[in-house]
């Protein structure tokens, strides 16, 4: 049984909106906001905890000027069709725009060679993933279901207060959307609505029949924390009627262990190749000085989950940290 204290945590330490993917060659594959916003790193390891000393690759830089010079946040590493492909939120300045938020828009870059490490000539731009809707959007990420690609984000509709809501739309290829964005969530509740209205940073996991979609919520300080919306995996993914939305945090601040503002998770599996692994970022203290989205100290950290008797995630608290792992044999 793989425990908390199986690792390390923090993980890797200044790597907010970490992204953890298990390939089929056994590699353990790493990407995550690094505190400069000015490049696309990617990390691999045989291990989970290996990741921590592993050397980071630069596979892309963001550009001198234009829509993808400044503040690159939240990559996301995926092989699809035999083929490899990075989503991230790009801006072309440090300043909001006309509506007060910052100017992000979503871009995808691909890699044909079968190694990702092969460096920033193996990656190719294939531009700015166009929804319909030009407005502050990012934190994309997309999943494989019924041999349909699945494309899911956050995205401000003038219409509508707040932030970014959560889009949903099949793809016709991995950087090419087929169907028109349908919203999933929109934040609304008080847990959803401290410091910002925001729903972000969405990760897909399946258990048994059903899909389960995780969220982020509120500002980025102690206030941040997770939601989940569920589908059954027979149902049609781009009705909102299919999807539940619980009306609680489903991860949130551990006061008393001193962790703050957990959240823009994903999910991998650990190293027995059974037991689901949350993946997320967290800070360790409260006192932030200025805008928290420029404080570094949002921390990469694991840790194993459970499903409830209804068959839903229970993912606990933060754990506390850890600097002495205690490795299980495998």
């Amino acid at each position: 049984m793989v425990t908390c204290d199986r690792y390390i945590n923090p993980l890797i330490v200044q790597r907010a909106d970490p992204f953890i993917y298990k390939h089929e060659d056994g590699y353990y594959y790493f990407t995550a906001s690094v505190p400069a916003y000015d490049r696309i790193e990617i990390r691999r390891a045989r291990t989970l905890e290996g990741l921590a000393h592993a050397a980071p690759r630069t596979v892309w830089r963001k550009h001198d000027q234009g829509s993808m010079s400044q503040l690159i946040w939240a990559p996301e590493i995926h092989y699809i069709q035999g083929s490899w492909y990075i989503y991230f939120a790009a801006a072309p300045s440090t300043g909001p725009g006309p509506d007060g938020l910052f100017q992000h828009r979503m871009f995808c870059i691909a890699c044909e060679s079968q190694n990702p490490m092969a460096g920033e000539d193996a990656w190719e731009e294939k531009g700015q993933i166009q929804t319909g809707l030009d407005t502050f959007s990012l934190d994309a990420t997309v999943f494989e279901h019924a041999n349909r690609l699945y494309y899911v984000w956050a995205q401000k509709d003038p219409q509508i207060k707040g932030n970014s809501n959560l889009y949903i739309a099949e793809m016709a290829n991995p950087w090419t959307l087929k169907t028109q964005p349908v919203m999933l969530s929109k934040p609304e509740f008080d847990w959803e609505t401290q410091g910002f209205w925001v729903n972000e940073g969405p990760a897909v996991i399946r258990h048994q029949e059903h899909l389960f979609m995780t969220y982020s919520a509120s500002a980025t300080d102690a206030h941040y924390c997770m939601g989940m919306l569920k589908a059954s995996v027979d149902a049609d993914l781009l009705d909102p009627a299919s999807w539940t939305k619980w009306d609680h945090p489903v991860f949130q601040s551990d006061m008393a262990e001193k962790q703050y503002g957990p959240g823009h998770n994903s999910f991998t599996i650990a190293e027995d190749g059974h037991t689901d692994m949350l993946v997320y970022h967290c800070r360790d203290y409260t006192d932030i000085k200025g805008d928290p989205l420029f404080d570094p100290n949002r921390h990469t950290k694991i840790q194993p989950f459970t499903w409830d008797a209804a068959g839903n995630p229970d993912f606990g608290k933060p754990v506390p940290y850890n600097y002495n792992s205690t490795p299980a044999a495998m």
